[in-house]
């Protein structure tokens, strides 16, 4: 069996948190982080088992860096 590391960013949204998987997209939520998280581990497999291309990819991907870059809003 050959591990697959996703990368996610979570927020929260009135009261329930959000979790998007960067490179596939999948998106799930929870009432907790944990349950968020358990939810997209669940979706992410089933995603890969739909497309296994995707997992050939994951494989590839050496993630080198995580950033949060913040942007000004224009004012006018």
């Amino acid at each position: 069996m050959i591990i697959v590391n996703i990368h996610a960013v979570i927020w929260e949204d009135e009261g329930v948190y959000i979790v998007r998987e960067v490179f596939t997209g999948v998106t799930t939520q929870g009432k907790t982080i944990e349950e968020a998280l358990r939810n997209l581990k669940e979706a992410v497999e089933l995603y890969l088992e739909e497309f296994p291309e995707m997992r050939k990819q994951l494989e590839k991907i050496r993630l080198v860096g995580d950033f949060n870059v913040q942007i000004a809003k224009a004012l006018g």
